[in-house]
């Protein structure tokens, strides 16, 4: 733990870095941060407790209109006509 004596030392270093003019935005700028950081985590914190209290396995149905498209390929390995490092010269 820092006593009185490390903290006015620190903070007489922090002032003359980074300047006395700029100090007041920065801790304006942490705080804001810091309100943030606390907000983000404390609705993070929620949505786990309201996924927690759900029953059951989720189940995803699709909407109408929604598509489901699968990739098909023209040529199958082996057939000679795919990707075998040769082509046409």
């Amino acid at each position: 733990m820092l006593g009185i004596s490390e903290l006015a030392l620190l903070l007489i270093v922090v002032i003359v870095v980074i300047g006395a003019k700029k100090l007041p935005e920065l801790v304006r700028s942490m705080g804001k941060s810091a309100r943030i950081f606390k907000s983000e985590a404390k609705a993070m914190a929620s949505d786990d407790d309201s996924q927690r209290d759900r029953s059951g396995p989720r189940v995803i149905q699709a909407q109408p209109g929604d598509v489901i498209s699968s990739r098909t390929t023209d040529t199958e390995p082996g057939n000679g006509s795919g990707s075998g490092g040769t082509g046409p010269r």
